[in-house]
This record gives structure tokens, C-alpha cells and sequence, in this order.
């Protein structure tokens, strides 16, 4: 028998999450000319940066240990009954929805849709997303969703001023009644981009101020609801563009707003069956009129054609615009909320129109009986006749009525001393209002056939029609919704098919015991501004979950705010630049960035306020030091930041990462490191510890939080000592920080993934998950270097996690693009690697630690099988303009078709390799024409005659 401590199990989880078997490494290592592990890291990472002591974590856990840890501090939260409002509300998420897309690895492990043909399924999810937003909103146009609905204003913000081209303006005018998270976010923008606030009432207070736009809320965050019209008339004869946010529920029985004249209109998509989650994820939504398509931040779902003629889906326009635009782009936004999104449009798919007006209606009752239970009694329900489903009490008692809903389980929301207000939602019944009744010593007598008065203003009644397209009349029976969702399902490619190589991306296992707790009742059903009383465990596993972080970083502290990598890296900047300030140095206003850094690097800047300057990179794809003294020379003091990927951009380790940062802090700047290649560092190498202040850090990468369809992210920032008092504060008390997400943590209800992550990891497991995706890495790089040239290596001839494979040479030799080896390796059934990024003409191999030598030899076997077709066109077998390359993907019709004009066979488009005939994913669609996409811009669900050639 072996020792017990050798028959312990904490070790189970890193077993289950580490691909390759200890055999499986040695083999690689072999096939590496590497003689262990540490051999293969000591010829990677440079010498001086290496950890030479263990992280600050504890062992790891077994999956059971852990949820039962966690389990523990979930139990500490209370779950009261929630009537806070403030755009977050309890909701009753259908279960069909629950099992099949928030707790379905076909959901969320799939990849941002860039490759499309293997991304129908969610492509058509989020167009149905923008068809319901358009018909709730009464507007032309809406993307796919943006982070919340305080960056969605921001964002509403900074593009009415690029739009309102005739008003030369620097003011905004905001409603005093905006919700104050959303005002507190959009504060902090504004004084960024230099914008005056102008915040009071909009209804009586505009007339005298010139604006360049305006935000309202309606109904507005205290409940009343008020016409827009005679705003939003106002503000255009002050050539002023006007953003409405608002609630969908509401519009369910309200006026749209794009009748009454609105430009923008923005909210929060969480009514519709997402739950509050401590304060997400959930997606917000954006829609304007199309003439502003061009503006639109974020991404936006078209419609197109494939290459045999039929309907396909695609993104469209924005895409990523930060890599082509870079410091000139329009926002700094490269993600969406796209599973939350998925969700919402489910539930207006499964509900439809007849089924929402219901619910609508219903709440309303409601909420028109208890305000007239209250005015009976003599309480003073100020907009008791201008309502939907949140009432307005005026009363000396406030605070005591409050702290007697307490008392009995119920959150109310105190909005001062004389103001209260409560929002009631779907998961309401006439025994909770009676309830709510009799705290303020009035009492319901009513039953279910009681019919309640309406409240909204009958100017206001909605009075046009939504969601008349099919999609939302076919599936309101469970077995119609299971089966459209798992039809759906069914067209894309995720991690529960295949290997996702993405370079930069970072596509690892995201493992169940992980995603189990996000779903608890207790994570999330808590409003995110629920007492803190009530939220302990909350408080202790996110305390806990920082202080993992900083043993992993290497940082002193930790913000979990930021809901996005975008948003780490402005929060990010925007704490070195309240730090420059409190030193007294305003005018440092420089940012060097090298020429390979991600697109959004330099949108971030630009967004701050910041002047960038680019840094050159030598041929070996390094900063160029003689071009960064250079530039220190040049700039000197006012050097603010420098902004550096690490490993860099380029798949590498830097040598000269340490002296880049002292050069850096010679002159007072300071030094950004991003995130996004932290799967090379964790327990091997700590930013914190190497010259980096601060660095955001991308939990849906390297800490195992799932893409979700492109989004949800987050993207804490940790930061040295000195800007910890820069870090963001509590949106409902902004005065002495910056605020850049609605909520104060985020989206702190995925948060649990990356907690059981590291849990499950401990200190051993994840510097092994570093060393492995290394050695993943550099396998794939030495078996494919002879036929696609590595672009980039260290010193050794080492890459870090990723790899880049040139295929320029391929391309001048043969004509076959690196988008022909994409797209034909999803007849291979991959998903492609990073595409043209960060090199043009190149792809970005990561395979992350979760891939076992199998998987990455069936990916080798498919990219020399693709050389060797390659091979045929450049000898002439095969025409350029007809091979198996620049046709894939194939799909069934493709295949299926009487005539074969092809000089290949059919078998070898399908079945390129022997193995793929018991194991095969099939496109959807075949090639999809972009350029036809973005000439004949259309977003929202095509017509059913539109599926039919």
C-alpha cells in the first residue's frame, strides 16, 4: 500500500484541468529537445523576471472540498425579497432557458463569432437580441449588446458629441432622476474627455443651456414617468442629440421612445430573464437611429450570403474596429455581453409578445393596487398616477418603514430621509403587495379576479405592436423551445467539440465544478445594492479571491470592478492619471505603446485623455530600446504611461522587460503591463514583482471564466501600493473615486468560476498550468516550424503560450491566404487560430494547458495535411480559383449537389483525414461574403422567404 499522503486527493482537479498525462509530456518534451519541465521554462522566460518562491496560496482542493468551502460562504449571504429597483430586478428566468444556455457548455464555451461559418447558431441568437431591441425601442438599429447600462450611457455620451456635427458644445445635460449608478459611470467619462455635466431637471431646467446632448431616464429611477416628447423637441432645435434610457419591461405597455423622437436609447436587458447576480453579468443594450450606424459602438450582428447564394449571419462593420482605428477609434469596447444577450432574447422568444404584455400588465396590477392600498391609508405615493411598476413614497417615516421591511425580509430602497421607493417585478403575487401593505398600516382586499386601475399617463399607453417577426410566435411550448435552442446549438463549434486554438484568447477548460456555484440562489439572486449585512459571503469569497490575485500578480491590491478587459485597462490608466494629478503633474500626457500591442491598448489611452506615441519593434518582434530612449528623450516629463503586453503580442519573452520598466520610472512615468498573456506568467513570473504598477487581468482567459459567444468577461486591475487609492470606488458614492462599471464589483456573479479556480489550482497547480501551456505551445511550434515558419522566438528559440506561423511565404509561393487554411480547417473540424492579428498574413496558435498531446497532434496532422493540399495548387494539380482551400468550408448542400465541377473529390472535402469520418462537425454555411455583408447593411431577423434561395 502507498502512503497516505500519496493517496490524497486534493491533487484530483489539476489532473482533470492539466491536458497532457505526465507520459504525454515527457514525449513532448522529447520532441522539444527539452530535458524537463524547468529546462523547457529556464530557455523560455528570462532568468532575472523568474520566480524564484512559491506563490502565496494555499494547496489545492478537491472539486467536492471546494464547493463545500464555498457552499459555506454562500449560505452567509441573505436573500431577502428585493424592491430596490434601479434597473436590477428579481426575475424568473424560465428553466428551460437555465439548463439549456446558462449551464450548457455548448453556450458558453464558444468563441466571439469571427469565424462565422461555425457560429450560425449564436449569430442568429444575437440577431433575434437586436430585432427585440428594436421592436421594444422603436428604433432603426441595435448591436449585440454592450457591458451594462452605465457604460452603455458613457458610450451614448461620447457618441452624441461626435455626432452632433452643427453644435460645438462641451456640455451634456443630464436628469437629475437618471439612476445614480449610471450617472456616477458617466461622470467619469466626461471629465475625460473634458465634457461638462450639466445634471438637473431635464423637463424644466434645459430651455437655458447649451448642450450638445441630453440623457433622461424613463420611467425615471424614482418611478415616474414622464413624456419625452417636448425634451427631446427642445434639445433638437439646440442641434442636441437626445439618449432615453430605459427599461423593457416597461416599454411592453409604454410609448417607445424612438416615437417620441429619440435619438439613442439605452438599458439594461436583465429584466428579461437574466438574474441580478450581485450586479451582472447582464447585457445592456444600444440603439439608434441608422444613420448613425456608423458611430455605433460595440458590435452589431448583419445579415449576409455564403458562396452557394443562401442567407448567412456575420458580424458586421465595428468589428474590432480598435485593431484598424487604434487611438482614433471610437471606443474602446472590443467585447459584448453575448450569452447574457442570448438569454434575454430567448426569454422574449419562449415568452413572445402576447406572453411579455402579460407579465407587463401583471406587474403593473400590481403595482397600481398597492399605490392605491397606500393612498387609501393617507401615504403619499407621488407618482401615483404616472407609474409602470416602481412607486415614489414621500414620508417623515421613510427610514422606518425601511428598517420594518427589514424586519420582515424585504429590501426597500431609501433614497433619503423624507424618499423611498419600491420596484415590483414578475416574481411578485398578490400575497407579496398585501404583505408590503402592511408595512406602511395599509392593507389589500382583493383577490385574483380583481381588475386594478392603470396608472400610466394614457398619452403614454403603448399602442404599437413587438415582436411579430415568426421566431417569436413558434416556440412557446417547452419541447418547440428545446428543440430551436438545441437547433441552434447545433451549427457552432465551441470547446465542447474541438480545440479552440485562438492565439491571444486564451480558450481553456472551464470546468463545471467552476460554473455550478454561479447559478446558486444565493449568488445570484442578490440586488448589487443589497445592505452589506446581508451580502458576508459575498464580501468573503471576493476579499478571498483578491488576495488569490495578488499572489498571482504579485500585486498590492486588487479592483474587481472593471466588467471587461477594455474596462481594466481604462480603469487602469485612468488610476495613473488621478495619480500624476495628486503629485501635481497634470501635464503628463504621453502614452508609449509599441506597434504590436492589442488595438485597444491605444483606444483606452485615447479615451483618458492621453496622446499616444509608438513605440517601434525590432525585427525579432521586440520593443525597440533605442527607439523608446528615443522617445523618453523626446518626452521626458511628460511621459505618462507605458503601456506593454507581456509576454508580448508577439508570442514572446522579452529580455529586456525589467530594463524597459526602469527606463520607464526614470523619468516618473509609469507602467502598464496587459493582462491579456498572463497564462505565460502565473507562478513562473509576477508582474508586480518586475516592474509593472499596474495590470489589468483578463478572468476569461487565464483565471477560467468562459467566453460565452464573446462575452462575459471581466477584467479586474491590480495595482503596486501607490495607486491602490486610485482604484475605483462604490457607484452610489463616487465623490472620491473614478467609477467605470454600474456596480462595485462587476460582474461579481461569475466571479465563483475563477474563486473554484484557483481554489481547485492552488499553488502548485497553477504555476503548472503556466508551464504546461508553454510546453503546449512550443510542441505545436516545433512541429510545424518546417512547413510554417515561426515568425517570432526568444533568445533559446522558445515561444511563450502562443505561437505565430507565418504564412506570407505560402501565400507569395502558392496565392492560398491564411484565410483559405481558416476556413478549411473547419472541414478539419477546427475552429481557426487568430487570424491576421497581431501580424497581417499571419495565424496565432495558443493551445492553453487544457489540451492533451492527442488534441494538439489531430491539430498538427490537419495543419500538415493542409500544406500538403497547399502543395498541390502550388505545383499545379489544383487551380488556384478551384481547390479544397479557397471553397472550404464544405458544407452537407455543398456536397450534396448533382454537379461536381471540382477536380477534387467530394470525400476529400469532407473527409480529409481518415479520422474525421467518425468524428466530425459540420459547417453550417459555407464561405460567407463580408464585403456583400457590410455593402447591404441589414440587422435585425430576415423575413422566413429570406431562408430559401
Amino acid at each position: 500500500m502507498e502512503p497516505l499522503n500519496k493517496l490524497s486527493s486534493t491533487d484530483a482537479f489539476i489532473q482533470r484541468h492539466i491536458g497532457p498525462s505526465k507520459a504525454e509530456q515527457a514525449a513532448m518534451l522529447d520532441t522539444c529537445q527539452a530535458g524537463s519541465i524547468d529546462q523547457l521554462i529556464e530557455e523560455t522566460v528570462p532568468e532575472q523576471i523568474l520566480l524564484k518562491n512559491a506563490m502565496n496560496l494555499a494547496p489545492p482542493q478537491n472539486e467536492y472540498s471546494a464547493l463545500s468551502s464555498i457552499k459555506a460562504m454562500a449560505e452567509k449571504n441573505i436573500v431577502n425579497k428585493s424592491y430596490i429597483g434601479m434597473g436590477y430586478f428579481p426575475v424568473e428566468t424560465p428553466t428551460v432557458i437555465l439548463r439549456n444556455i446558462l449551464e450548457n457548455p455548448g453556450w458558453y464555451t464558444a468563441y466571439t463569432p469571427y469565424q462565422p461559418e461555425i457560429a450560425q447558431g449564436r449569430l442568429e441568437a444575437i440577431i433575434n437580441f437586436q430585432q427585440m431591441i428594436v421592436d421594444f425601442t422603436g428604433m432603426e438599429l441595435a448591436n449585440a449588446s454592450l457591458l451594462d447600462e452605465g457604460t452603455a450611457a458613457a458610450e451614448a455620451m461620447a457618441m452624441s458629441q461626435r455626432s452632433a456635427k452643427k453644435n460645438k458644445s462641451l456640455s451634456y445635460f443630464v436628469d437629475q432622476h437618471v439612476h445614480p449608478q449610471t450617472l456616477a459611470v458617466v461622470k467619469t467619462r466626461a471629465a475625460n474627455f473634458g465634457f461638462e455635466l450639466i445634471i438637473g431637471d431635464v423637463h424644466t431646467e434645459l430651455e437655458q443651456e447649451d448642450v450638445f446632448g441630453v440623457l433622461l431616464q424613463y420611467p425615471n429611477t424614482l418611478g415616474h414617468i414622464q413624456d419625452p416628447s417636448d425634451v427631446i423637441e427642445l434639445a433638437h432645435s439646440k442641434k442636441a442629440i437626445v439618449t432615453v434610457a430605459t427599461d423593457l419591461m416597461a416599454l411592453a405597455m409604454l410609448k417607445p421612445p424612438g416615437e417620441c423622437g429619440a435619438d439613442i436609447v439605452i438599458g439594461n436587458s436583465q429584466h428579461f430573464g437574466v438574474p441580478m447576480g450581485f450586479g451582472g453579468p447582464h447585457a445592456a443594450f444600444f440603439a439608434c437611429k441608422e444613420s448613425y450606424k456608423r458611430s455605433l459602438p460595440g458590435r452589431i450582428i448583419g445579415v449576409s450570403k455564403d458562396s452557394q447564394g443562401n442567407m448567412a449571419y456575420r458580424m458586421a462593420m465595428q468589428t474590432r474596429e480598435q485593431h484598424i482605428r487604434r487611438e482614433k477609434a471610437t471606443s474602446n469596447i472590443c467585447t459584448s455581453q453575448a450569452l447574457l444577450a442570448i438569454m434575454a432574447s430567448f426569454y422574449a422568444v419562449y415568452h413572445g409578445a402576447q406572453g411579455i404584455k402579460k407579465i407587463a400588465m401583471r406587474t403593473h396590477s400590481l403595482t397600481s393596487l398597492l399605490s392605491d392600498a397606500l393612498c387609501a391609508q393617507g401615504i403619499n405615493v407621488v407618482n401615483k398616477l404616472s407609474a409602470f411598476d416602481t412607486l415614489h413614497i414621500q414620508s417623515d417615516q421613510a427610514a422606518a418603514f425601511c428598517d420594518k421591511a427589514l424586519a420582515a425580509g424585504i429590501n426597500l430602497r431609501l433614497v433619503d430621509n423624507n424618499n423611498l421607493t419600491l420596484s415590483l417585478s414578475e416574481c411578485d403575487q398578490l400575497t407579496d403587495i398585501q404583505t408590503l401593505a402592511t408595512i406602511f398600516g395599509a392593507s389589500i382586499n382583493a383577490d385574483t379576479t380583481t381588475t386594478a386601475n392603470c396608472i400610466i399617463p394614457e398619452s403614454l399607453i403603448r399602442s404599437s405592436s413587438y415582436l411579430n417577426h415568426p421566431v417569436f410566435n413558434r416556440y412557446h411550448s417547452e419541447t418547440n423551445m428545446l428543440r430551436y435552442m438545441k437547433q441552434l446549438e447545433n451549427k457552432d463549434m465551441t470547446l465542447a467539440h474541438t480545440m479552440i486554438p485562438l492565439g491571444s484568447c486564451t480558450m481553456k477548460l472551464n470546468a463545471t465544478s467552476e460554473m455550478i456555484p454561479v447559478t446558486w440562489p444565493e449568488f445570484s439572486n442578490i440586488h448589487p445594492f443589497a445592505p452589506d449585512e446581508q451580502t458576508l459571503g459575498y464580501q468573503a469569497m471576493l476579499s478571498e479571491l483578491e488576495e488569490m490575485l495578488i499572489a498571482c500578480t504579485g500585486y498590492d491590491a486588487i479592483s474587481l470592478q472593471p466588467n471587461a478587459g477594455s474596462q481594466g485597462e481604462y480603469a487602469g490608466l485612468l488610476a495613473i492619471k488621478a495619480f500624476h494629478q495628486s503629485n501635481g503633474e497634470s501635464n503628463r500626457h504621453i502614452c508609449l505603446i509599441p506597434s504590436s500591442a492589442h488595438g485597444t491598448n491605444p483606444a483606452s489611452a485615447a479615451m483618458v485623455n492621453m496622446d499616444v506615441v509608438i513605440i517601434k519593434c525590432d525585427e525579432n518582434g521586440n520593443v525597440d530600446l533605442n527607439d523608446l530612449d528615443e522617445k523618453i528623450t523626446q518626452y521626458g516629463q511628460d511621459i505618462s504611461a507605458l503601456m506593454i503586453t507581456y509576454p508580448s503580442t508577439h508570442g514572446v519573452f522579452e529580455e529586456s522587460i525589467t530594463q524597459i520598466c526602469e527606463k520607464v520610472h526614470a523619468v516618473g512615468g509609469q507602467v502598464y503591463v496587459d493582462g491579456a498573456n498572463l497564462n505565460a506568467l502565473v507562478g513562473v513570473a509576477a508582474p508586480g514583482k518586475f516592474g509593472a504598477d499596474v495590470s489589468h487581468l483578463n478572468l476569461h482567459k487565464t483565471f477560467a471564466i468562459p467566453h460565452g459567444g464573446g462575452g462575459p468577461g471581466m477584467g479586474p486591475i491590480g495595482v503596486k501600493s501607490h495607486l491602490t487609492p486610485f482604484l475605483p470606488g462604490n457607484p452610489l458614492a463616487p465623490q472620491q473615486q473614478d467609477i467605470v462599471s454600474s456596480a462595485k464589483y462587476g460582474s461579481a456573479g461569475i466571479l465563483p468560476i475563477s474563486y473554484m479556480y484557483i481554489k481547485m489550482m492552488g499553488n502548485s497547480g497553477m504555476r503548472e498550468a503556466t508551464t504546461i501551456a508553454i510546453l503546449n505551445a512550443n510542441y505545436i511550434a516545433t512541429r510545424l516550424k518546417a512547413i510554417y515558419p515561426v515568425l517570432y522566438t526568444g533568445t533559446n528559440g522558445r515561444v511563450a503560450h502562443e505561437c505565430i506561423l507565418d504564412i506570407r511565404p505560402i501565400k507569395e509561393a502558392s496565392g492560398i491566404s491564411e484565410e483559405d487554411i481558416a476556413k478549411r480547417l473547419m472541414d478539419y473540424g477546427f475552429h481557426a487560430p487568430t487570424m491576421s492579428f497581431p501580424v497581417p498574413g499571419t495565424l496565432m496558435v495558443e493551445p492553453t494547458e487544457s489540451e492533451s498531446k492527442n488534441e494538439l497532434d489531430r491539430f498538427c496532422d490537419a495543419m500538415i495535411s493542409i500544406h500538403q493540399e497547399i502543395m498541390h495548387v502550388q505545383q499545379g494539380s489544383w487551380p488556384l480559383d478551384n481547390n479544397p482551400l479557397v471553397n472550404a468550408p464544405h458544407t452537407h448542400n455543398a456536397l450534396l449537389k448533382d454537379e461536381w465541377l471540382h477536380p477534387y473529390s467530394r470525400e476529400n472535402a469532407a473527409y480529409p483525414l481518415e479520422s474525421l469520418r467518425f468524428n466530425k462537425v459540420w459547417p453550417s454555411v459555407s464561405r460567407i461574403d463580408n464585403v456583400y455583408g457590410d455593402r447591404n447593411l441589414f440587422c435585425a431577423c430576415p423575413s422566413v422567404d429570406a431562408y430559401t434561395n
